[in-house]
């Protein structure tokens, strides 16, 4: 996915010599075909997050389109400060576009997880927060937010989905619809776990890469079902939950740090979001709701 940011970007800094780019020591590389290109729109202001952001700011000040990258926990929980100051009290656009989704550098620790910021980032006045889970969806909610003027945050991951579907910024994508008595939502890169694992399942399932602002309308069409949001971050629970009148609940992180050191999948493992778990929980969910018995919020 951060490949296709890379290209996306070239593409539109290709027509638009307002786009800045601002890089915190990460993907350096990776941009060296932007830096030649365009050597005077592009800065490695090394590991600084918190002045990326306040940087970011002053150059949208000035009409620029900055995009800030570097990796997730950093540049939202470290940077908070200056995103809901510099940036969205002031009104000042850009593009905060993060890598290591939750547990994608599972291996370093609790130090680089990464499944508070979508929570954090949409509780900000004015901010757009988006979890694109594929190649697609990144390069398209890319192509549509990168210069409105508002402070957006693209939240990338190296484990996409593969999943083709349409993208529209702030809409959902309802992937199945049985009229089943339980919808599953889900978001980002689990989606293909999440889709492996109710193929088989007779449930509502629908996706959302946006989630705020969180598509109210299509929530509110399934109000009548019990809604079980799956998903390897906090955030989207959050939002759905914003719709009055749900009958919603909750499976995956819980409120705890995961405190061992390995590879995604284990992490998924540990909350119960790998393929075997999620077709449990849901069956779980499925016969709970068939029996009248669903009474917690979490599952």
């Amino acid at each position: 996915m951060r490949k296709q940011f890379k290209n996306t970007v070239m593409d539109l800094a290709a027509g638009d010599d307002r786009i800045v780019v601002i890089l915190g020591d990460v993907s350096v590389y990776l941009f060296r075909d932007f830096k030649e290109s365009h050597p005077d729109r592009f800065y490695n202001m090394g590991i600084c997050e918190n002045t990326l952001i306040s940087v970011a700011a002053g150059l949208s000040s000035q009409d620029f389109f900055p995009f800030v990258h570097t990796i997730a926990p950093f540049v939202t929980e470290r940077s908070f400060e200056q995103i809901k100051l510099d940036m969205c009290y002031n009104r000042f656009g850009g593009n905060i576009v993060s890598c290591g989704a939750s547990f994608d550098y599972a291996w370093d620790g609790a130090t680089h997880h990464a499944y508070t910021d979508l929570a954090i980032l949409r509780l900000l006045p004015g901010m757009e927060v988006m979890q694109p889970g594929s190649v697609k969806e990144a390069d398209v909610l890319i192509r549509s937010q990168y210069n409105n003027d508002n402070p957006s945050y693209f939240r990338l991951s190296d484990n996409p989905h593969d999943i083709d579907m349409p993208v529209t910024f702030g809409k959902a994508v309802v992937l199945k619809n049985t009229g089943a008595p339980v919808t599953v939502m889900t978001a980002g890169p689990v989606l293909a776990n999440v889709f492996e694992a109710c193929s088989d399942l007779d449930v509502n399932l629908v996706y959302f890469h946006t989630i705020k602002p969180i598509d109210k309308e299509t929530i509110s069409a399934f109000k009548d079902t019990a809604i079980l949001v799956i998903q390897d971050a906090f955030g989207l629970y959050e939002a759905v939950c914003e719709v009055p009148g749900l009958n919603v609940f909750r499976h995956g992180i819980q409120d705890e740090f995961y405190c061992s050191y390995g590879r995604l999948e284990d992490a998924r493992a540990h909350w119960g979001l790998d393929v075997p778990a999620i077709n449990g929980a849901v069956q779980k969910h499925l016969a709970k709701c068939n029996k009248g018995e669903v009474t917690s919020v979490l599952s």
